[in-house]
């Protein structure tokens, strides 16, 4: 990959800009777009009729059993199912960056200004444009209104009495996660609007990243000799384009609040659903020098000029007094608000909109358990939060910002970093809140523990990172609704355990907790066919639920396969358990996390059939790639056995248990041994010893386990040797994936496929073997720059980058999966978020390299 493509594809998203306006205050690096580009290429998702004929007999199966499922949970249970085959999201290339700090939902403004993902429900999202959440712009001169435009390139049916179609040509969007500025330039007017988007996602912070709110700053540049009269309105339905927006009894009222000499005034839209009710809440500080009016209520059907001509008038709404009445069945109801200010020629002013929501008891699709969410407690569960949200909010925005460029700064301004990776390290940060993610207080009956105390080698029940930080959930991914998933978690913690990491170890208490307990109702798996328990004792679990059923009660939402017999789950908790250790320095969590590791590993040494210190896949697919069967020893796996071993033997140490010491490094050093006799063929790891056609191709994540040791600091001094032999080895099989798997796919631009062949083509033996997992790229990514080849990393992950968020149009949806040609899987994906791993690797890297100064070993940012 040259510079210039990837300078030519970065272009190509602002080749329609014909504006010369930067906008003001508007960053350098970020992911950059014009609102009239028109992505060229068009995907469409995996289905069925997409898997090949060598691979369509092993799952004609599969398929029978899920379309009997699939119509039981749909038709008669009236259920979604956790992942429908049959309904996959289709790509809509017009996502911006989510408004809302992490796990209160949230709603995403589009990179055209549009509202329309929406994620309110816990864990459930709602794909919907609301033509008339708009912002609308007014400029007046001497008394009379010169110019109003709603700041939209959409010409829709409805609401024929607005000024539409602005021309997308004037406007840019620029994202750098959590905040995003859309600089619009009014054609002919000589003035510059930027809008300011900031949502309230800080690292470290465990109150205000909770809050569901967003602020909204309006910079006005007037480049004209004269002074205008400028206003902002911003309009809102009650509700979020849902069937529920029409059910009835929803009302609006105006507010006004006043606390700490600082006031501000708006409009509250109180959504009355049966199930989870909330209120939204839009507003604006009322200030000397700013003119703030409402309207509360207006249809947002037929031609709405009533609401158009009462702010062309005098560039203010009427500001009725006294709530609207609640709305009829059939009726939906919404309401705006305007801010004004002058503007002196040649010169700049600002206004300001607060946008927030207030959902504070949810319930999940079981509708058997209320919980409550982690931002009442500092604002109360009533429902009558979001008047003081908002002040809240339009009170500490600057601090919110301060404390952002604060964490961002040191890498934005690190000049051996290139400006892809900077946009692609903030911007997936998205999924953290987007995710579907669920943060809520730890209720006081709640026992995680699983049943088994801390005297009897359990948990406590209310473990103390719990009861302070609260319990975290995200999705692993929108389309696939499991909350936790915990192979793919393994790959996206990263961003956890760096910038939050008490909900990092929050986590791993509750899946610590959910290793004992077991389920034995009998389930139908659905690719084997056969019947085994929901939950099995001492292993770890794929998932802690489905939104949609009731998490943290019910687990394993996911079933496909009976994932007890799964090779990576445990191995997976154990590695995380070190390396969030060797991060946080926390000597009770180790101690906490101890006897579970124990108890997971014990599960695990069955899987060594013939003792030879090595375990051995079943024949099936049996770890994340749940699509590609591997049989006997093998290189993913394999390895983080290996590297399993090697942080037992590292805690066995920290505990003072030298016998147990003596034990993990035993079979160490014989698994080692038989590791490197049966899978080394010289340049790298075979995929497994099963001795069938596709054994030796080259996996592009068969060094994970030795990417853990890295990434815990465990050097060739500790155990490393004795996994991977040499350091020679792993470069030697990061140079074949890097050749092969990145250079010899897709002309080296489109990361690394999964697997590839000695002969340099594609895998195909799988459904997922001829696949690119951006997850896993970004993590052998890490690996490589752990391993000093910084540039062949940087070069790997640049591939994906590019391809998602510049070629693809995948922007804030990232995928799990896409081929090289026509398909992608899964969008909105959790695994991505791996990228955070490529920054403690150069963090790290870094580190190594500097002189010592007696620093503080700071790996978060």
């Amino acid at each position: 990959m040259t510079s210039e493509w990837g300078e030519k594809s970065t272009a190509d998203l602002m080749s329609a800009y014909v504006s010369k306006e930067a906008g003001f205050g508007v960053p350098k690096e970020g992911w950059r777009i014009c609102l009239a580009h028109v992505f060229k290429e068009k995907r469409k998702p995996f289905q069925a009729k997409d898997v090949s004929l060598s691979n369509l007999w092993e799952h004609i199966g599969l398929g029978i059993r899920y379309l009997r499922w699939w119509y039981k949970k749909t038709q008669v249970e009236k259920k979604a199912p956790f992942i429908d085959m049959f309904h996959a999201l289709p790509l809509r290339q017009i996502y911006g960056a989510p408004l809302g700090g992490i796990g209160g939902g949230t709603i995403t403004r589009g990179w055209r200004g549009e509202f329309c993902r929406w994620q309110l429900n816990p864990g459930m999202y709602h794909y919907k444009t609301v033509i008339a959440d708009q912002f609308t712009v007014c400029l007046r001169r001497g008394g009379q209104t010169v110019y109003q435009q709603v700041l939209s390139v959409e010409h829709p049916s409805t609401l024929q009495g607005w000024n539409w179609g602005y021309c997308g040509e004037y406007a840019f969007y620029h994202a750098l996660y959590p905040r995003a500025w859309t600089v619009y330039h009014l054609p002919g007017q000589n003035v510059t609007l930027t809008c300011r988007q900031i949502s309230p996602v800080i690292p470290h912070d465990y109150k205000d990243s909770s809050l569901p709110v967003a602020v909204f700053v309006w910079d006005i540049e007037n480049k004209n000799d004269y002074a205008l009269e400028v206003s902002i309105m911003f309009t809102m339905v009650n509700g979020s384009g849902h069937k529920d927006d029409s059910s009835g009894g929803h009302w609006n009222e105006p507010f006004h609040l006043e606390k700490e000499g600082k006031a501000l005034s708006g409009v509250l839209l109180h959504h009355c659903t049966a199930v989870n009710p909330y209120t939204l809440c839009i507003s604006a500080r009322e200030q000397p020098d700013r003119k703030v009016s409402h309207q509360t209520a207006f249809s947002p059907s037929g031609t709405c000029s009533g609401l158009w001509s009462d702010l062309m008038t005098d560039g203010r709404l009427d500001s009725p007094s006294g709530s609207s009445p609640p709305t009829q069945k059939g009726e939906k109801v919404a309401a705006a608000l305007a801010v004004g200010c002058s503007v002196p020629a040649h010169g700049h002013n600002d206004v300001e909109f607060c946008l927030a929501w207030d959902m504070p008891l949810i319930t999940f699709g079981s509708r058997e358990r209320k919980h409550v969410r982690r931002y009442t407690r500092y604002f109360g569960s009533k429902g009558e939060a979001s008047p003081s949200l908002s002040h809240y909010a339009l009170t500490h925005y600057k601090e919110w910002e301060r404390r952002i460029e604060e964490w961002q700064s040191p890498i934005l301004q690190d000049s051996s970093l290139p400006s892809w990776y900077k946009s692609a390290l903030f911007n997936e940060l998205y999924f953290v809140a987007d995710g579907g993610t669920v943060w809520t207080e730890l209720a006081e009956d709640a026992d995680v523990s699983g049943g088994v105390r801390s005297e009897d080698g359990g948990l406590p029940a209310q473990p103390d990172v719990i009861k302070e930080y609260g319990r975290f959930a995200y999705l692993e991914g929108q389309e696939y609704r499991m909350y936790n998933t915990y192979d793919v978690h393994f790959y996206a913690s990263f961003a956890l355990i760096m910038l939050w990491p008490k909900l990092a170890l929050s986590v791993q208490y509750d899946i610590a907790g959910s290793v004992v307990q077991q389920d034995l109702t009998e389930r139908l798996h659905l690719m084997s066919g056969r019947y085994s328990p929901v939950k099995t004792k001492n292993v770890v679990p794929h998932d802690i639920g489905d939104p949609d059923d009731e998490p943290w009660h019910r687990l394993n939402a996911y079933l496909i396969h009976d994932t007890a017999g799964w090779k990576d789950l445990n191995l997976k908790f154990v590695l995380q358990v070190y390396r969030d250790f060797h991060i946080t320095q926390d000597n009770q969590y180790l101690k906490d996390m101890w006897p579970i590791c124990q108890a997971v590993m014990e599960s695990e040494i069955k899987f060594d059939l013939d003792g030879d210190g090595l375990i051995e896949n079943s024949g099936y697919a049996d770890q994340t790639y749940d699509g590609w069967t591997v049989t006997g020893p093998s290189a993913y796996c394999g390895g983080l056995w290996l590297a399993s071993l090697c942080v037992m033997c590292k805690m066995a140490r920290l505990v003072d248990t030298e016998r147990t010491y003596q034990h993990y490094k035993d079979i160490l050093d014989r698994g080692s041994a038989a590791f490197d006799k049966l899978l080394w063929n010289g340049k790298y790891y075979n995929y497994d010893s099963s001795g069938r056609y596709h054994s030796n191709s080259v996996m592009s994540d068969q060094c994970a386990g030795h990417w853990f040791l890295k990434a815990s600091a465990c050097g060739e001094e500790d155990y490393q040797a004795n996994v991977f032999k040499s350091k020679q080895k792993i470069q030697s099989t990061l140079k074949s994936i890097f050749d092969l798997n990145v250079m010899a796919f897709a002309g080296g631009q489109m990361g690394a496929v999964n697997g590839m062949r000695p002969e340099g083509v594609p895998d195909r033996s799988s459904v997922q073997s001829d696949e690119v997992w951006i997850g896993v790229v970004y993590g052998l990514a890490a690996t490589m720059i752990h391993e000093g080849m910084r540039e062949e990393g940087m070069h790997t992950a640049e591939g994906c980058y590019r391809t998602v968020w510049e070629r693809l149009g995948m922007a804030f949806q990232t995928p799990e999966a896409y081929c090289e040609k026509n398909i992608y899987r899964s969008l909105a994906y959790m695994r991505p978020l791996s990228i955070w791993a490529m920054q403690l690797a150069l963090n790290m890297t870094q580190k190594d390299q500097a002189p010592t100064t007696g620093d503080s070993d700071e790996v978060g940012t």
